[in-house]
């Protein structure tokens, strides 16, 4: 696993060229033209999305034949339902968190404003963005934003994605009761 990760950090860090910024209005802004940065900032978010809606729908999937077992258990089968969700949300929050940490091996592709430079850092952002929170301490500059607006949408969806399965879940209890 740790070669896999070095691995796809060389790549990453060998596509990435120099950073390019612009002046505006006495700031420095990160430049948008570089398609090489783009395109490695598309791909990564791809992937992070492609990985969690898959993540999402296996957990969903098990998680509907199991309360199939739980049929005289209805309350249990509730907390089965929401004790599987969470866990997956969690882990969708680090995949796209793990990509904020991939991305920052160069400065071309943006940098991090108001975290430290560990993990959990970046983890904290993709919590933050993920359920549409916002960010008010801790922000990202630079083509790194495209991953922040394509997470928001997607934790949104995963999220409803979530609440519809309970619902349907909660609608069987008490449909049954």
């Amino acid at each position: 696993m740790a070669a896999i990760v070095g691995t796809t950090m060389r790549i990453v860090a060998a596509l990435a060229p120099a950073p390019v910024a612009a002046e505006v209005q006495g700031q420095t802004v990160a430049e948008y033209g570089n398609w090489g940065v783009n395109g490695v900032i598309v791909v990564v978010t791809a992937l992070a999305v492609c990985l969690c809606v898959l993540l999402h729908y296996e957990v969903l999937n098990f998680l509907s034949h199991w309360s199939v077992r739980l049929e005289r258990q209805r309350r249990r089968r509730v907390l089965f339902a929401i004790f599987g969700v969470l866990p997956a949300h969690v882990a969708e929050i680090w995949i796209f968190g793990m990509a904020y940490v991939l991305l920052q091996v160069s400065p071309a592709f943006g940098t991090a404003h108001g975290i430290g430079p560990s993990l959990l850092d970046y983890v904290y952002i993709s919590a933050m963005t993920f359920t549409t929170v916002g960010m008010s301490d801790a922000y990202v500059d630079g083509p790194i934003r495209f991953i922040c607006g394509s997470e928001a949408l997607t934790g949104l969806v995963l999220i409803t994605w979530s609440a519809s399965f309970t619902f349907l879940e909660m609608e069987r209890f008490w449909r049954d009761r």
